[in-house]
């Protein structure tokens, strides 16, 4: 399934700056950034409970905020690019 993961950090203290970095280093494992705190991730159920589970244990629900938008199987005909950068296939060959 498809699942866009947005994030909303406060970095006004060393500690903010700490988890900002944590949660982008998790969602940057797990899928592809297609905006600052925006990610686009290709999970099967158990990898988004064990991420969603990470996300979690690293933000201050007090001061910081965790978006998840489930796309889906069907993701394809429900994401539309508009502009620059060029559009990710998840599913696609990954050449290194």
């Amino acid at each position: 399934m498809m699942v866009l993961i947005t994030y909303d950090v406060n970095t006004e203290t060393e500690g903010g700056k700490k988890r900002l970095r944590r949660v982008a280093k998790q969602c940057v494992d797990h899928g592809q950034r297609v905006q600052n705190s925006v990610f686009e991730c290709l999970l099967d159920p158990a990898q988004f409970a064990a991420l969603r589970n990470k996300l979690e244990d690293i933000i201050d629900k007090d001061k910081d905020s965790l978006r998840y938008y489930y796309l889906g199987s069907n993701w394809k005909r429900k994401i539309e690019h508009v502009g620059a950068k060029g559009v990710f296939n998840p599913e696609g060959t990954i050449i290194i």
